[in-house]
């Protein structure tokens, strides 16, 4: 079934291109504009942390109350991601795009000038929702522009480095802005970044849509929209409290039972927000689970290094901030690199491949003890851990996006995406509180990073059994040249 891409997408020269491995100059404009977005959300999910200390004492938040400075923005840009991709698909990708960018730019500037805890909290909810349309619309614009093949391993290649180099970034620049400047700058640096690409991306960005419109699916979106907020309210509150509190216990068992909700409504539905035939896919199930731990399991290890070099090693914010510059460099590193894998032993290999990697680095960590030599061996395991990260991220989103058909990308994709935030919300909660708690934080520490290299190396058996044999890796790796 074809998409309605009348705009631009006859003029693209990769759409004609047999292997799709030169970009032109426009898709090069297309692509930029594109990661720009995503690197803007990226960093948004970083740069605050390290100003949260002198932001809570400049607009008089108490030390509990901090912690909705990150949950305000989790909540809407992880609940609204599957309704917002799906309405992409049937209202215009582009039109929802430039709408969340707008959202996102004008909600940055209202946070920037925030004078009082309210008028800052409502920013930040209002860039999460701005994120949730961009996100999945963004990703299914690049999944729609470039063809199945080696220009979107490329496309997706160089968005998976931006977007965790962007994590990266945000830690670092976060610390100096906040020192040279002040918090405010942070929240500003997001709007000057929605400044830049919105005047670019109308003319640039094809609009696409599926050409039947079926009526949206009211029930599935309520339901699904509730179970992921709930889900994400109680786990990001259990990071700061603990599991024992009624309105944790409350919203989880609410999330869990709108979720079992949602699978009844959509197993009924004419036509339902998520195809249960789509999830029943082995790329999209597996897929998505390979996602979700390597992105669970990275956050965790990157907050438990953070509380180790600072706490035991007695870092300054900004020496620990260059620990992840360089874990930064060496994931845009993998970025480049990561298609080619991709294109000599096929997405799914290299899954596999990236979650083994990333598990036995991490057990590397183990190792570390509280002398200063241990900064180097915290330096180098975490940014091979990290590249191999970078492999996983890269090949789970073309993992779970090949062969589903352009009317249903923003489905696709807004799978993947919300697999990326529930995955960044629960890692924390679930494994980083054992090294919060513990009496001995060094001992803490070794405990969640031994778990955490299990879990990613039971995920890795678990996907490889679960995907079978690759049989695309000769088309790939024929059309990249490698074989």
């Amino acid at each position: 079934m074809a998409i309605d891409t009348t705009e631009t997408t006859s003029s693209s020269p990769t759409a004609h291109s047999p292997l799709g491995t030169r970009l032109s100059t426009r898709d090069k404009l297309v692509l930029f504009v594109l990661c720009a977005a995503q690197f803007m959300v990226a960093l948004d999910f970083s740069v605050l942390n390290v100003a949260l200390p002198v932001l809570g004492k400049d607009l008089g938040m108490s030390q509990s109350a901090l912690q909705w400075a990150v949950t305000a923005f989790a909540l809407p840009s992880g609940g609204f991601l599957l309704l917002f991709g799906r309405i992409g698909d049937l209202y215009g990708r582009r039109r929802l795009f430039l709408t969340g960018l707008a959202l996102f730019g004008t909600a940055s500037l209202l946070a920037t000038f925030a004078w009082d805890p309210a008028s800052f909290l409502t920013g930040r909810a209002l860039q999460g929702l701005g994120a949730a349309a961009i996100v999945p619309t963004g990703m299914s614009l690049l999944t729609t522009t470039f063809p199945e093949g080696p220009a979107r391993d490329r496309a997706l290649g160089i968005s998976g480095t931006l977007l965790s180099l962007g994590f990266t970034v945000g830690m670092v620049a976060g610390g100096v802005l906040t020192d040279v400047l002040s918090w405010r700058s942070t929240m500003g640096l997001l709007s000057v970044f929605a400044l830049i690409v919105l005047p670019l991306a109308p003319g640039l960005l094809p609009e696409s849509r599926t050409p039947d419109r079926p009526r949206l699916d009211i029930p599935g979106a309520i339901t699904v929209t509730g179970a992921l907020l709930a889900l994400i309210y109680a786990l990001s509150t259990a990071a700061e409290r603990g599991f024992g509190g009624a309105d944790v216990i409350v919203t989880l068992a609410a999330g869990v039972l709108l979720l079992a909700a949602f699978v009844y409504v959509e197993s009924r539905a004419h036509a339902p927000l998520v195809s249960l035939p789509m999830l029943r896919r082995r790329t999209v199930a597996w897929g998505n689970l390979g996602g979700l731990v390597t992105f669970s399991m990275m956050s965790t290890v990157v907050f438990v290094l953070t509380l180790y070099l600072q706490e035991t090693l007695g870092l300054s914010a900004f020496e620990t901030g260059l620990v992840f510059g360089v874990q930064g460099v060496m994931s845009a590193v993998a970025g480049v690199y990561a298609p080619k894998v991709i294109g000599r032993f096929g997405a799914r290999r290299t899954l596999v491949g990236s979650l083994a990697g990333q598990g036995l680095f991490v057990a590397g960590l183990v190792l570390l003890n509280a002398h200063t030599w241990s900064v180097w061996l915290a330096t180098a395991a975490i940014s091979l851990a990290s590249m191999c990260h970078l492999g996983a991220i890269i090949s789970y989103g073309l993992t779970v996006t090949s062969g589903v058909p352009d009317e249903e990308q923003g489905l696709a994709t807004g799978l993947v995406t919300s697999t990326q935030q529930v995955g960044i919300t629960i890692g924390i909660p679930l494994l980083g509180v054992l090294a919060t708690t513990s009496s001995d934080l060094l001992a803490g520490v070794h405990t969640v990073l031994a778990l955490d290299a299990v879990i990613v190396l039971a995920a890795a058996v678990l996907v490889a059994a679960g995907l079978g044999r690759d049989r695309s890796r000769p088309v790939e790796a024929e059309a990249l040249g490698l074989r």
